[in-house]
């Protein structure tokens, strides 16, 4: 075999090959594949490993040169914005942010999803959530937190994913009836087995470790029909997280992902049986392919009572997703308030009906 099948066709890292069980694994991501399995995917490796065109090159070069990056020394966040654009404060704990260079080429991205909503739309979905919520704290969208609303464009992995499935299963197929005085249920079983190979096309995950996961998940999907060459251009007036967890690391969500969407695929191919037991269920991913994407988000973060609440606006779908803070205080004053109401009508008609 050539060299090339013994990259993991997952996160790319090298191969080991265990003589234990006759398997190359990787310590990486945690895969492992037969020799027979790599055979059949190295063609698709391949496929994957041509030569990057000399745009890519050059827009690395510009990608260097134009974007700043941002520590936040409270929470870790690293944030990027171009020349035009500063970051004063972290947009996630609110604490000032430190200039501390430019950014390396490999964390420039392929692709970009450019924002449909703007800062005044953005605000006003904010401001239509909130009357919603009737006992959020009096400050929770005072003029300062909203001026920290942020567009920033989150980094995420999205990846294509090839998935060898095999299930066994007992199907059942009850039926009823009643004749005479006599009521009768007949139940057929079935030996069920399916085989199939599953292609998941853009599957996300974001590659910000502080960033929440359940939010980002939330706040999907996004359309990746609009998606766009990555250039400069589409930073300007905003701010993008830098990513800190690479392709390895980011595998196994993608990997729970996968197999949960082939899992639901292959069941799904069951319905025409009143029940179905799975006896036995080999779900694997085979191979990936990783784009990375910068996604538009409107994000907002509110402490209070030392827990800080985290609220995401999709930036091109308007998706608002965040757990409401509960002020104690607007609470029991409506509930001392309602209260006080129902004293006052049970007084009212204790009176008219003495």
């Amino acid at each position: 075999m050539e060299s090339l099948v013994y990259k993991c066709p997952n996160c790319y890292a090298e191969l080991k090959f265990s003589a234990k069980d006759q398997t190359f694994t990787c310590d990486y991501c945690g895969s492992h594949f037969t020799e027979q399995e790599m055979q059949a995917i190295a063609a698709q490796i391949e496929e994957h490993a041509a030569q990057r065109p000399k745009e890519e090159v050059q827009t690395d070069s510009e990608f260097n040169e134009h974007t700043n990056v941002y520590h936040c020394e409270s929470c870790g966040a690293s944030i990027m914005a171009d020349d035009n654009t500063s970051a004063t404060f972290c947009y996630y704990c609110h604490n000032p942010v430190i200039l501390t260079g430019r950014v390396e080429g490999e964390y420039r991205p392929s692709y970009v999803l450019p924002f449909q909503l703007d800062r005044e739309t953005a605000v006003q979905h904010f401001k239509d959530w909130c009357k919603k919520h009737w006992f959020l704290p009096k400050d929770f969208l005072s003029a300062a937190q909203q001026e920290r609303i942020t567009g920033l464009y989150v980094p995420f992995w999205v990846t294509d994913v090839d998935v060898a499935a095999e299930m066994d299963a007992l199907g059942k197929k009850v039926r009823s009836w009643t004749s005479g005085d006599y009521h009768y249920t007949e139940t057929r079983e079935f030996a069920v087995a399916r085989k199939a190979k599953v292609v998941l096309k853009g599957l996300p995950a974001d590659g910000a470790s502080h960033i929440d996961d359940d939010l980002m998940e939330a706040v999907e999907p996004f359309d990746y029909n609009a998606v766009k060459p990555f250039a400069m251009q589409y930073l300007s007036g905003f701010y993008a997280e830098k990513y800190d967890m690479n392709m390895a690391a980011m595998f196994p969500r993608i990997q729970k992902r996968a197999v949960q969407a082939a899992d639901q695929t292959v069941r799904a191919t069951m319905k025409n049986y009143t029940s179905v037991s799975v006896t036995r269920s080999d779900i694997k991913v085979m191979g990936t392919k990783w784009e990375y994407m910068l996604l538009p988000v409107w994000f907002m973060s509110y402490k209070y009572r030392d827990k800080i609440y985290e609220f995401a606006l999709n930036g091109q779908t308007a998706k608002f997703v965040g757990e409401p803070p509960l002020s104690r205080g607007r609470l029991a004053g409506f509930c001392i308030g309602l209260g006080a109401a129902v004293a006052l009508i049970a007084t009212v008609l204790g009176v008219l009906l003495s």
